[in-house]
């Protein structure tokens, strides 16, 4: 029987009050070199995807769910030899009914960066329904990937990804060989259909973000101007019509090279708000917006204290209050830390969930809300090999 380890850390909340910090592990032993995690909350469960893999050998896809504060024996989803495998550009999963969607990475040639996106559909029973096929149909040899996906309201799901296939190209004008956003609509059969560009000129490898809002679909992505302004762009669907993308905020951070951390997006039933990484006057920020009634974002706050590494993840508490994670060094010691923020721009202070590794290991930390509790998951390492580390912590006690 797997075990549910609990300890407790105390906060000093207003000069001499005590609040506790109930911080439970929830075990994972499935295996050695497991990483790149996909949390996911959905339909009132709790749902994780990552891969195992060695250097060099085969990587297999598996899911789980989280049942009676337990993660259930996994499913192998799929597995091969030709995989990409990255702590930045990770499978993603989404459930929608009984049917279960999932994405990786598999390579087309030769290249360090010439990989397609593929998709499984099968029902939560195990039931195959389509196995590994692309999402990407360009036929490039070219870098796809960085996937989201959502379900749809009625039926099959929404997914985006980033699409290298203007990247090679034959083009006069090399400025023009940009990565590129596209969204499109999976059915529950495999069918993919209503394919759309958003836009034509994107940061080359941040992650996505979707969500449905109460106005429908809205997807975050890092954009790329032509002159290097690398700041956080949105679109929605409003009447099947994706908008143009404008900016969540200008930043105006301006950098000659993809700085890997994306923006993350969610929405409860009356709001959305969305959480980002940027740099100004040379510091490191975390900020946060919410939408506003006209569909345009707020102005945002900031949320870091000290020297930050960004890799948010956002979540509702409420219906106004969110729970933005992101990693945050202090006097050379990193961590993991998360802090509310309210919609009328009340921040909370920082909550360290835990001490994590400053380079890639740690992946992308996720976050997700259910039922009272949230959940982080990150990638750590055991005895020098990679597994994941999964906790719980009550919302009372933020």
């Amino acid at each position: 029987m797997k075990k549910i380890i609990v300890f407790t850390v105390f906060l000093f909340v207003l000069g001499c009050a005590k609040k506790e910090l109930k911080i439970e592990t929830i075990s994972f032993n499935f295996g050695e070199n497991n990483a790149a995690p996909s949390l996911v909350s959905q339909n009132g469960k709790l749902s994780l995807s990552w891969l195992s893999s060695i250097k060099g050998k085969e990587a297999t896809l598996f899911y789980s769910q989280l049942k009676d504060n337990r993660w259930q024996s996994p499913t192998k989803i799929t597995s091969g030899n030709d995989w990409f495998v990255n702590w930045a550009d990770f499978p993603t999963n989404a459930t929608n009914g009984n049917v279960l969607l999932t994405s990786h990475l598999q390579k087309s040639a030769n290249g360090t960066y010439t990989y397609d996106i593929v998709l499984n559909l099968r029902t939560l029973e195990g039931e195959v329904i389509k196995e590994n096929f692309l999402l990407n149909t360009d036929g490039m040899k070219a870098e796809h990937g960085f996937v989201s996906v959502i379900p749809n309201k009625k039926d099959g799901f929404l997914i985006t990804w980033l699409d290298g296939r203007n990247t090679v190209k034959e083009m006069s004008n090399s400025d023009h060989k940009a990565m590129t956003i596209r969204t499109a609509e999976v059915s529950s059969d495999g069918t993919i259909f209503n394919e759309t560009q958003l836009d034509g000129r994107t940061c080359d490898c941040c992650q996505t973000s979707i969500t449905m809002s109460k106005n429908g679909p809205v997807i975050v992505y890092r954009d790329r101007s032509r002159h290097e302004i690398r700041d956080i762009y949105f679109s929605q669907k409003k009447e099947n019509i994706w908008s143009t993308p404008q900016p969540v905020f200008n930043d105006d951070w301006k950098i000659n090279g993809c700085p890997v951390n994306g923006p993350k997006i969610t929405a409860s039933s009356k709001n959305t708000a969305v959480a980002w990484f940027t740099v100004q006057e040379e510091k490191s920020k975390v900020k946060v917006a919410f939408m506003s009634n006209e569909n345009r974002f707020e102005t945002p706050v900031k949320i870091n204290d000290y020297e930050t590494l960004g890799r948010v993840d956002i979540a509702f508490i409420n219906e106004s209050d969110v729970l933005v994670s992101f990693m945050e060094t202090e006097k050379d010691i990193t961590y993991l830390r998360c802090k509310k923020v309210s919609k009328n721009g009340v921040v909370s202070k920082s909550i360290t969930i835990a001490e994590v590794d400053s380079r890639r290991n740690t992946g992308v930390p996720q976050l997700e809300v259910l039922n009272g509790a949230a959940y982080f998951v990150w990638t750590t390492s055991v005895d020098g090999k990679k597994q994941l580390k999964s906790v719980k912590v009550d919302i009372d006690s933020l």
